[in-house]
């Protein structure tokens, strides 16, 4: 059985941001919190692909959607 794991760096790979872990504390630094009404695809700084890689992930509970959970989690601290 062949299970790819995926890290949060992959996943802000996956989405062509800087994914070092300086890079990723940063940008969440930079974007929380996000309001509890907002789902994490809605937030403004996306892109186009970015979102809908993001709102596919969760609605198709893809190998990517327990990173996009974490982000989420991480972007309401």
């Amino acid at each position: 059985m062949d299970i790819d794991i995926h890290t949060l760096s992959d996943l802000f790979d996956q989405l062509g941001l800087p994914s070092t872990h300086r890079a990723v504390e940063q940008f969440v630094a930079t974007h929380k919190p996000l309001p509890d009404e907002m789902l994490l695809h809605e937030a403004e700084f996306w892109s186009e692909a970015q979102r809908t890689f993001l709102m596919e992930a969760i609605m198709d509970d893809s190998d990517w959607a327990e990173q996009v959970d974490q982000l989420n989690a991480l972007l309401r601290e």
